[in-house]
């Protein structure tokens, strides 16, 4: 356990300096008098780009790899991009992955209550499940070093390794003993979303798979082509416990499990390495309502109580194991009891009254830690 744990926060661009606020805000607050966190803000992004050139300063790659934690906002803003067409703000999360080789991308689709799914007949509890996406490898890790021929030809390369995919798939089943199993029948279960069917490099990706499963026989082990797995997302998402899978993949199916449970405002996410922790909402930065007061905070919130369960039990600290579970709770009675919906989710309320209202459910509670 550390006395002070230091978050380096990049608020990005468009929406990302009012979410990270209000995550720091809510942060700050379930934590109360122990003040173990020790915030500190750095730039990167599409608008530092346009400013000066550079889009991931150095320096602030050194502080992010330093610190104990890292709060991210949103990046990207339309039409800045780098000459070849790729867009200059994702170069902060893209970089980060790469240099840190967080290597585990964890992405909880969970309905909240009072957020009605577009899946008819869904209700709390129904969907909540863990989509596990290697980070390092597969079509994204492409970016940058592919081929461009005179405007004529492109070329990325898949490239998956024994390495990647053996320590992506044990993470998921480590993730899956630590879970109460699938909403259908309570089984702890890993889904290997893969199309193995056509392509080598996924055949692979389930060959090693199954050899993994085999160390965890507690643990259901089964497979899916990702072209049915769209459809059983949207027809039995309560079957699904932990989904394992490619980068490319796993980026389009939870962006379709967010879909289910409210939309990318309710979907939280952790990128992950041996020794560093990455925490961001999973949605863009929403620049055609930056500034007006109503961007959905719960998704960078949640992020935030994700950060404090992983810095905790990285520490063996309870402290920040209560934190995380206290902010879960308020966002839980927020959205059951006081109705704080924002536009995207059926409301109408801004972000800072819905932050405020979170800062409320936590403060009999933080002023008693």
């Amino acid at each position: 356990m550390k006395e002070i744990y230091d978050i380096a926060v990049v608020p990005g661009d468009g929406i990302g300096p009012e979410v990270s606020k209000a995550a720091v805000r809510v942060l700050t607050e379930a934590l109360g008098s122990t003040a173990v966190l020790r915030f500190a803000e750095y730039p990167a992004g599409a608008e530092l780009f346009q400013r000066t050139g550079d889009s991931f300063p150095a320096a602030t790659f050194e502080a992010c790899r330093s610190a104990d934690a890292i709060l991210h906002g949103a990046a990207g803003l339309p039409g800045v991009v780098h000459p070849d067409g790729t867009e200059a703000g994702l170069d902060f999360t893209l970089g980060l992955r790469s240099k840190l080789d967080l290597y585990a991308n964890v992405r909880p689709i969970k309905l909240w209550p009072g957020v009605t799914s577009p899946l008819r007949g869904r209700e709390v509890g129904d969907i909540d499940y863990v989509i596990v996406r290697e980070n390092s490898e597969g079509l994204y890790a492409a970016r940058g070093s592919g081929v461009f021929l005179r405007g004529e030809v492109a070329m990325d390369p898949l490239v998956q390794t024994r390495k990647g995919i053996e320590r992506i798939v044990r993470f998921a089943f480590e993730l899956a003993r630590t879970r109460g199993g699938a909403p259908a029948d309570g089984r702890r279960r890993v889904t290997c979303c893969d199309k193995a069917n056509v392509l080598r490099s996924y055949a692979l990706f389930r060959e090693i798979f199954s050899e993994v499963a085999r160390g965890y026989p507690d643990v259901e082990a089964e497979y899916a082509l990702v072209d049915a797995m769209t459809l059983h997302l949207v027809r039995q998402p309560s079957h699904y416990d932990v989904i394992v899978t490619e980068n490319m993949f796993g980026d389009i199916i939870s962006d379709l499990g967010a879909a289910t449970v409210g939309g990318m405002g309710m979907a939280p996410s952790a990128e992950l390495g041996d020794g560093n922790g990455f925490f961001q909402a999973s949605h863009g930065s929403a620049p055609d309502i930056s500034g007006k007061g109503i961007a959905n905070p719960y998704g960078t919130v949640l992020a935030g109580a994700m950060m404090l369960d992983w810095l905790g039990r990285r520490h063996g600290d309870r402290r920040l194991l209560d934190a995380a579970r206290r902010i879960e709770l308020a966002v839980h009675d927020a959205l059951a009891q006081r109705n704080a919906l924002s536009g995207d989710i059926g409301g109408t309320m801004g972000s800072a009254d819905i932050t405020g209202i979170l800062c409320a459910n936590l403060a009999p509670a933080a002023s008693a830690a």
